[in-house]
C-alpha cells in the first residue's frame, strides 16, 4: 500500500486529505508541524509527502530541504500562496508539484498518481504490462506488440492506450484523459485526444474481435472488451 505523509497544521484540511486518501486505499499519517514532519518522514518512510509551506516549528521550505538531503521521495507542496515566485522556489528546491489552496480532492489525487507514475512508484497490483488477444502493451519497455509484431508507437500514444486498457469498458471523457494522461499542466485542447485515438486506431483496427477502441458519442472513449464474434 502506498504511504503518504501529510504535513499540514490546519487540522480540518489534514483530516479531509486523510479521509479522502484512505478511501482511495492510501495509507497515511499526519504531522501537524514541520518538526514532526521531519521526524515522521524518517520513521514512517512514506512514498510521497503532501507538504504545506506555512508551518510552525520548521516551515515547508525547511522540511523540503531536509527531505531532499535524505533522498528523492516525491513532494507535492500545498499552500495558500499563489504567487509565481513561491511556485518557482518550491520547484527549484526539489518539490515535484505544487497545489494552491483551495483545491479539489480529485485534483490532489490525480496529481499524486501523476507524480508516483513519474517516479515509477506504482502499486505492485497495478501492472505495467497488459495482455489481450493479439495485443501486448508493455510500459516497462514502452513496447506495443500487435499480432506478435512490434509496432512503433510514440510514448504519449502508449500512455493513452495503457490508461484506457487498464480500465476496460470504462468510459473516459476527453477532459479526463487530458488530465490523467497529459497532466494538469497541459494547456492543449480535447482535439489532442482525438488525434491520438485516430493514430492508435490505424495501428489496431481489425486486429481482434475481442476488443476495440470505441467512441462513445457525446462522451469520450473506452477500451471495450467483448466476447469473440460480438460487436
Amino acid at each position: 500500500m502506498t504511504k503518504v505523509l501529510i504535513v499540514e497544521d490546519d487540522s480540518n484540511i489534514a483530516q479531509l486529505l486523510q479521509l479522502y486518501l484512505e478511501k482511495e486505499d492510501f495509507e497515511t499519517k499526519i504531522a501537524p508541524d514541520g518538526g514532526k514532519g521531519v521526524e515522521l518522514f524518517r520513521s514512517y518512510q512514506p512514498d510521497l509527502v503532501l507538504l504545506d509551506i506555512m508551518l510552525p516549528v520548521i516551515d515547508g521550505w525547511g522540511v523540503c530541504r531536509k527531505i531532499r538531503e535524505a533522498g528523492q521521495t516525491p513532494i507535492i507542496m500545498l499552500t495558500a500562496k499563489g504567487e509565481t515566485a513561491d511556485k518557482v522556489s518550491g520547484l527549484e528546491m526539489g518539490a515535484d508539484d505544487y497545489i494552491v489552496k483551495p483545491f479539489e480532492m480529485k485534483e490532489v489525487l490525480a496529481r499524486i498518481h501523476a507524480v508516483l507514475r513519474r517516479y515509477g512508484r506504482v502499486e505492485e497490483e497495478n501492472p505495467k504490462k497488459l495482455s489481450f488477444d493479439k495485443l501486448v502493451i508493455n510500459m516497462e519497455s514502452y513496447e506495443l506488440l500487435v499480432d506478435g509484431k512490434r509496432v512503433d508507437t510514440p510514448p504519449k500514444e502508449m500512455e493513452l492506450l495503457f490508461h484506457l486498457a487498464s480500465s476496460p469498458n470504462r468510459v473516459f471523457t476527453r477532459n479526463q484523459l487530458l488530465d490523467e494522461v497529459w497532466g494538469f499542466d497541459y494547456f492543449g485542447d480535447s482535439r489532442t485526444v482525438d488525434v491520438h485515438i485516430k493514430r492508435l486506431r490505424e495501428k489496431l483496427e481489425g486486429v481482434s474481435d475481442q476488443w476495440n477502441l470505441k467512441t462513445v458519442w457525446g462522451v469520450g472513449y473506452k477500451f471495450e472488451l467483448h466476447t469473440p464474434g460480438t460487436n
